[in-house]
């Protein structure tokens, strides 16, 4: 692999920016390399003939050049003189001092002077100097900035964890000396004795120990008293107590909030360990890249500039910093001895964890469940043909009961395939999409995984489809099939078991991480909104059909007649038609509920449109239900009406505020700045097809139900169908859009809410 690809694979995604422009850097010396073999190349009319001889001013430069090259041999064997290494510089390095107005400060800055410039191509070897100054000053400036930052943050946690050590001492053994506390904390105190954080008491310095012992006991007791917890879980009951004000913030000296507090500063740590690691392998890998390229300069121009330059990125700040290094080994001796109970290969497992690999056989049971869903679709579509049964006296019924039961696992498989797809495309563009959705570090499932659970789903319901048949009933029972009949129940309650398994299989990690999610959707507003959990309630909104679906499953069998496949009692009953809109509007309805918890926590406006969007989406759906359901011209005007003005808001926010697209003074003419497929055009054909597909609901509007050769279900799953895969659509960009906010606000590392708070002033006295 090339090293401009290497480098490309390993940097960090939100950080690319900060990376040395190894590829712009290529292409000035490529400029360069152009230049210098037109200057070598013969006349085309002197090909074929003798050489001329060489010129006196010709020979001269050669025997220059020559003793040049004599006299840098011998100043390796230490015969050369200042005077020839100045005939030999290339290149002068130095450092000055320049204001930087953003920051309000004097920044150091590096500026090469090229002495060859007076030459033939001299001025393309000084574009390239110029702009390899920028790249270096940019990496410098970016790396003090995050080291400074994981200063501050060691800091932090150096002063959480003071309050963590008093906690534990005053819940296992609040009598004990100030000897044994200093003996339990990690840190030397900061105030008594001015070390740096997070500094671990060594076990075999005694005397040491009994001096901070010393000074540690006020601090490690009474900083208790200066500290509120935030250690309370988030319910529903927490949530109003907030809003009544009547849950206390102190400390109540528990060991479940020992445990809350160690769970969360854990995390903090490991978090923290991550971000130390991305800088550490930040300058490392542009230390690399400037020497890379600075030999590629050597090798094209036969010049020796890259040991001065070299040199000079030895000596500065990205060389010589060792902050990082330092603190790395800090948070994991703390993280192994006070987290790990000194297991260092658990505590390494947890702050290191490996990278996934793909296991060939996932691959291979993906073209395996592939395969057999081909084979059953086939099996399916001849034993229709081979029974004739589109011409049965059954199909009307049949239709209208096993079809609807079906076609919601159809739905599910269809959105599981949307989603393979979406992360296939992420991955291959490099959006961060395990470290968007808070995925836990090698649990997010890859494309094969994904689409190894659809094409999975999509067996056992084909298996189903094909053996359920039947069209007519039996003569001798005058009823349909038991066992067959309960096939689409059976296979319900077996995806809600394998969900809900509380085993080590199928992804436990996701699945639970899946059900907290929907837990806080059914809970909104009580529970803070992330991304996570409105982007899984933007995909119930797209499923609307599944969910009227599910509510059939339960009046099929709870009051339907299944061995007959009577199911008048839902088709006719003015609940079932009240709880067919209720069911409908209920994603929305959360979406809406998040929104209005959104703006309360920030005070954002955007969010308060929101959730206007979603009203006028509420509104449009009720108006086209019920005309739908009664018709009249009055609903159908109002369902139009209200369906329009939704659609127009919903687009509009789609493109504009999801997408961050028609923009239309970015340097993408109405897209956006960044982009991050290669083809422009690619981005104009999802906007138009989104639009196209937003109007899916004037099929109900202009009474488009039924087709003579489709059954007005199968056209109802066609539009359902429509809306998954505009989903789908709609999730590459979506989180495409928020990839690029990480990128520009460089953001890589979760921010984890930390288990105490100090009071203003105490921390820094």
């Amino acid at each position: 692999m090339k090293f401009g690809k290497e480098f490309s694979s390993q940097m960090v995604p939100e950080w690319r920016e900060a990376y040395m422009n190894y590829n712009n850097l290529k292409t000035l010396l490529k400029q360069i390399l152009i230049f210098h073999r037109r200057q070598t190349r013969l006349p085309e009319n002197h090909v074929n003939s003798r050489p001329a001889p060489p010129s006196k001013a010709a020979s001269l430069k050669r025997r220059v050049s020559l003793f040049r090259a004599f006299s840098g041999l011998t100043s390796r064997y230490g015969n050369n003189s200042p005077k020839e290494d100045k005939e030999d510089e290339v290149i002068l390095v130095s450092a000055m001092q320049q204001a930087d107005e953003e920051q309000g400060e004097d920044v150091q800055s590096y500026q090469t002077v090229f002495l060859r410039s007076s030459e033939e191509g001299g001025d393309l070897e000084l574009v390239f100097f110029r702009g390899l100054d920028h790249e270096f000053n940019k990496v410098i400036q970016f790396y003090k900035s995050k080291v400074e930052e994981v200063v501050k943050q060691a800091d932090e946690l150096s002063q959480q964890m003071d309050a963590l050590i008093a906690l534990r001492i005053k819940v296992t053994n609040p009598t004990a000396a100030a000897a044994v506390a200093a003996a339990m904390s990690p840190f030397i105190n900061r105030t008594n004795t001015g070390s740096i954080p997070l500094e671990v008491i060594h076990e075999d310095q005694q005397q040491k120990r009994t001096e901070v012992a010393k000074g540690y006991q006020m601090a490690s007791l009474e900083v208790l008293n200066h500290v509120k917890v935030n250690v309370a879980p988030e319910t529903p009951i927490t949530t109003m107590k907030n809003v009544f004000k009547s849950l206390n913030p102190n400390l109540h000296f528990n060991k479940s909030e020992v445990k809350v507090a160690e769970e969360k500063l854990k995390q903090a740590f490991v978090e923290f360990h991550e971000k130390l690691r991305f800088l550490k392998n930040y300058a490392f890998l542009n230390q690399l890249a400037f020497s890379k390229i600075m030999k590629k300069y050597d090798k094209i121009t036969s010049r020796n500039a890259s040991d001065a330059y070299m040199k000079m990125v030895e000596e500065s700040y990205l060389s010589q910093s060792d902050e990082v290094s330092k603190l790395i080994e800090r948070v994991e001796a703390v993280f192994i001895k006070h987290f790990c109970n000194g297991n260092r290969h658990q505590g390494m497992d947890t702050l290191r964890p490996k990278a996934k690999r793909d296991k060939h056989r996932i691959t291979f049971f993906v073209g395996c469940f592939f395969g057999l869903s081909l084979a059953l679709m086939v099996a399916i579509i001849v034993s229709v043909h081979a029974r004739d049964l589109l011409k049965s006296q059954g199909r009307t019924q049949y239709m209208n009961t096993i079809f609807p039961l079906y076609s919601m696992f159809g739905f599910l498989v269809l959105h599981i395939l949307m989603y393979g797809g979406n992360v296939y495309f992420w991955a291959r563009y490099r959006v961060n999409y395990s470290f968007i959705f808070g995925f836990k570090p090698s649990t997010e499932l890859g494309f094969k995984e994904v689409l190894l659970l659809g094409f999975g789903l999509s067996v056992l319901t084909l298996a189903a489809v094909l053996s359920n048949l039947q069209m007519e009933l039996d003569p001798q029972t005058k009823s349909y099939k038991t066992f067959t009949e309960l096939l689409p129940l059976a296979l319900v309650i077996v995806v809600i078991l394998i969900t809900i398994c509380p085993f080590d299989i199928f992804y436990r990690a996701n699945r639970f991480f899946l059900l907290v999610c929907l837990w806080h959707c059914i809970c909104a507003p009580f529970y803070a909104v992330t991304l996570p959990d409105f982007f899984l309630a933007d995909q119930f909104t797209s499923q609307v059909q599944l969910l009227r679906n599910l509510q059939f499953y339960v009046c099929y069998y709870g009051w339907g007649d299944f061995k007959h496949r009577n199911a008048e009692t839902c088709n006719n009953s003015t609940v079932y038609d009240v709880l067919f809109i209720v069911i409908a509007v209920i994603p929305y309805w959360i979406r809406l509920l998040q929104c209005i918890r959104r703006w309360n926590d920030g005070r954002d406006s955007t969010q308060a449109l929101n959730g206007l969007k979603y009203f006028s989406t509420i509104v449009a759906l009720v108006t086209r239900t019920i005309y739908s359901q009664k018709g009249g011209i009055a609903f159908k005007v109002i369902s139009a009406s209200t369906s329009g003005f939704a659609t127009i808001f919903s687009t509009y926010w789609d493109l504009v505020m999801d997408w961050g697209l028609l923009s239309k003074n970015s340097e993408n003419p109405w897209l956006r700045d960044k982009l991050i497929l290669p083809s422009r055009s690619i981005y104009f054909i999802a906007m138009v097809l989104n639009v196209i597909l937003r109007l899916a609901w004037m099929q109900t509007v202009m009474d488009f139900h039924e087709l003579p050769f489709l059954h007005k279900n199968a056209l109802t799953a066609i539009f359902a169908s429509l809306e998954i895969i505009r989903r789908g659509i709609w999730n590459f960009f979506r989180l495409e859009n928020e990839h690029l906010n990480n990128v520009g606000k460089f953001r890589a590392v979760k921010s984890v809410p930390l288990p105490f708070s100090y009071e203003d002033g105490y921390k820094n006295l």
